[in-house]
Order: structure tokens, then C-alpha cells, then sequence
């Protein structure tokens, strides 16, 4: 048996079955969404994203399979190379939607900032956890947050620039590697008091008036304060997403809607092109009911408390601090989705990992859940090397 082979068949398959229950739970919203569609650029969406999954499944096993420690290395290049596709979307970018955020590759639509992310969690990883021990200087924790905010930082601002939801990714997930890297918690109350602080002059000084009334609009929807909200512009997604999952009930309206006229569908009459990305969520609550949302936040759920118990397996720091960033990362996602679509949060376009339609984001998502599994697959390694170098190379060892 060859020692690629045993890692493969020492994968955590069972985190593998719960991506696998979510991908093809959102292959089958995302059809529910668009094939009732004339178009059929938009009505075969569904097999795009199947095309899209197929793609980063290569991307997901050798991530799986190699050692995570390759990205001491190879972090650096990556990360400039995902701030060169910013820069690439500020000089040739195309517009989707009123967000610069693609660039155009062969007929194919790349998302840098995605990139960019998953490059950023990588050398985070490599800064908090590696560093120190590669130079000494670095064990001070106030150089080290320097480093990384400044490592975070441009790219963030570049972000946000180009699309606000994505940028915002990046605060929760530099606080949590924060909070495992090492940093005393003196440092990490500091940094959130004074991210508080400017929270305000953010929103007055940093937001644009179409962001600050989709802030306020959500807050008087919760407050019940509809009178204060003009529902025919600020409020016109949350007012519709808001009946969507109304009057989904227990249910739903079932697969296609068919239970009820088409008419009757809410995402099929008002964003229909929305629902397959931002949306999907209130699809799912729409078409399949408190059943089907429930269903999908467990899945996530389940998801992301498998890859908490392979960090605290990791065998080091490195390995432990990559599974954080990335359960940060999904985190968001899935609380900003949900969120958005239960009126609950401002609607800010942030993607379901693996139920939302989106080619880059599926890549990057599978990739990133591959260097997770090669924090599992690797983490009885270095026990490995210490016994056999303390009681020899066993006969029948083929490395």
C-alpha cells in the first residue's frame, strides 16, 4: 500500500459526505431557482455549477493529500499573486450587478477578491504560527499584529473598494486567528475597542447614502418601524424576501413551486436572477420551508464543528491556525446569507459555501476544505517520525 493511498484512505470521510450533502443540495436549489427560466444562459445555471464543482475537485484532494507545510513557502507567492488579480480588476475589470469585482479569463468569469481571501488566511497561518519560531524578533506580539493588519490590510481595502461584502470577510477572520495565533487577550480587547470606536465615523465619513439607508431601512424592519422605510427603494429586496419566507411555512411551496401559480413565487417574480447567489436562502426557505432551511444550517452547522474538532487535533500551530481562518471565513458567509434573507442583517451580497451558484467561490471553497483535510490526514505525522527515529525504520516501511 503506497503512502498516498493511506492518506486517502485516511481522509475524514465523513466531512467529505457533509460537503458532498450540501453541493448537491445546492445544485438542486439553485435548478429549483433558474430552470424555469426562458433564458437558457440563466436556466442551466445548475449545470454550471456542477462544471465548477467538478473543477475544484482536483483542487480539493491535492490540498487533501499533500502536506499543509508547503504553504510556508508558497504563501508569499500566492498572496501577491491574488493582489495582482486586484489590481487586474481595477485596470480591466468587468462590472456585474454595479460591483468591479471580475475579470474575464478565456471566456470564464474570475473573481480575484476570492483569491485574494484564501491567499490571505494562508499567510495569516504562516505569520502567527511559523513565524516566531523562524525569527525570534517575531515573538513579540505587537510585531506580529503589525505584520499581519498590514498583510491584511491592503488587500481588504482593495476588497472593499470593489465589493463591500467581501472586504468585510476579512475583520472576523483576522480577530480569529488573532485569538488562536498566540496573541494575548489584552491585545485582541484593544484592537476590538478601537475597531468599535471608528465603527461610527465609518458609517457616517466611510459608507455611501445607499449603504447607509439599506443600514437603517433594516433596522426599522426589525424594529417594526415600516413607516420609515420606503419600500419601493431601500426596501423593496428585504420587504419581498421578507413575504418570500413568510410564506414559505413549514413546507414550503414545494420543489418548482409547484404548489402554487408561478406568479406566486416571490423569487421567480422579483430577482430571479439574484436568487441562484445572494438569495438562495430565501429560496430554499420559500420552496422548501422551515424543513429545508433548517436542513441546510445543520449541514453547515455539522460542517463547520467537524472542522473545529480537526483543529483541535492539528498537530501544530500552522495546522490549527489555517482550519480557524477557514471556519471563520465560512462562518461569515453563512451568517450573512442567512441573515440578509431572514431580514435580519443589511442586504450585503455574500455567497452560501456550497449552495450558492459562483465559480470562483466553489473553487476556492473545495480548496480550502482540502488543506482542512490535510490538516486531519497529517496530524499523527511528526508522532510518526519521533517513534521511528527512536526505534528505527520499521521492515515493512515504504517511505
Amino acid at each position: 500500500m503506497t503512502p498516498l493511498f493511506k492518506k486517502f484512505l485516511g481522509m475524514n470521510w465523513l466531512l467529505v459526505l457533509n460537503i458532498a450533502g450540501l453541493i448537491v443540495f445546492g445544485v438542486y436549489a439553485i435548478f429549483n431557482a433558474s430552470a424555469h427560466k426562458e433564458e437558457a444562459e440563466f436556466a442551466f445555471k445548475w449545470r454550471d455549477q456542477i462544471r465548477w464543482v467538478l473543477m475544484g475537485l482536483p483542487f480539493f484532494f491535492a490540498a487533501s493529500l499533500l502536506d499543509y507545510k508547503w504553504i510556508r513557502w508558497a504563501c508569499l507567492p500566492m498572496y501577491l499573486a491574488g493582489i495582482g488579480g486586484l489590481v487586474a480588476v481595477l485596470l480591466i475589470g468587468v462590472e456585474i450587478g454595479g460591483n468591479k469585482a471580475w475579470i474575464r479569463v478565456g471566456g470564464m468569469m474570475i473573481q480575484p477578491s476570492q483569491f485574494a481571501i484564501m491567499a490571505g488566511i494562508l499567510i495569516l497561518a504562516v505569520i502567527f504560527g511559523e513565524l516566531p519560531r523562524l525569527l525570534p524578533v517575531f515573538r513579540r506580539p505587537w510585531l506580529r499584529i503589525m505584520l499581519a493588519g498590514l498583510i491584511a490590510g491592503v488587500p481588504a481595502a482593495m476588497v472593499i473598494k470593489e465589493d463591500l461584502g467581501s472586504g468585510l470577510v476579512w475583520g472576523p477572520v483576522f480577530l480569529s486567528m488573532m485569538l488562536i495565533g498566540s496573541i494575548p487577550l489584552r491585545y485582541l480587547i484593544t484592537l476590538m475597542l478601537c475597531v468599535v470606536s471608528f465603527v461610527p465615523l465609518v458609517y457616517v465619513f466611510g459608507l455611501k447614502p445607499y449603504q447607509q439607508a439599506r443600514i437603517n431601512s433594516t433596522w426599522y424592519m426589525m424594529t417594526n418601524q415600516l413607516d420609515k422605510v420606503d419600500l419601493q427603494n431601500e426596501g423593496w429586496v428585504a420587504k419581498h424576501l421578507q413575504i418570500a419566507v413568510s410564506t414559505g411555512g413549514l413546507e414550503g411551496k414545494g420543489p418548482e413551486s409547484k404548489k402554487v401559480p408561478d406568479q406566486a413565487s416571490i423569487h421567480r417574480t422579483f430577482f430571479p436572477h439574484e436568487s441562484i447567489n445572494d438569495f438562495i436562502f430565501g429560496v430554499i426557505a420559500e420552496e422548501f420551508g422551515f424543513r429545508g432551511s433548517v436542513l441546510v444550517l445543520s449541514g453547515m452547522a455539522l460542517l463547520l464543528l467537524q472542522s473545529i474538532f480537526v483543529a483541535f487535533c492539528a498537530r501544530d500551530q500552522l495546522g490549527r491556525l489555517i482550519v480557524v481562518g477557514v471556519v471563520a471565513m465560512f462562518f461569515v458567509h453563512t451568517f450573512q446569507n442567512a441573515g440578509m434573507n431572514l431580514v435580519m442583517l443589511p442586504v450585503i451580497g455574500l455567497p452560501m459555501p456550497f449552495v450558492s451558484y459562483g465559480g470562483t467561490f466553489v473553487v476556492v471553497t473545495l480548496f480550502l476544505m482540502g488543506m482542512v483535510q490535510s490538516v486531519w490526514v497529517h496530524r499523527n505525522i511528526s508522532a510518526v517520525k519521533k517513534k521511528r527515529s527512536i526505534n528505527g525504520p520499521r521492515d515493512d516501511d515504504e517511505e
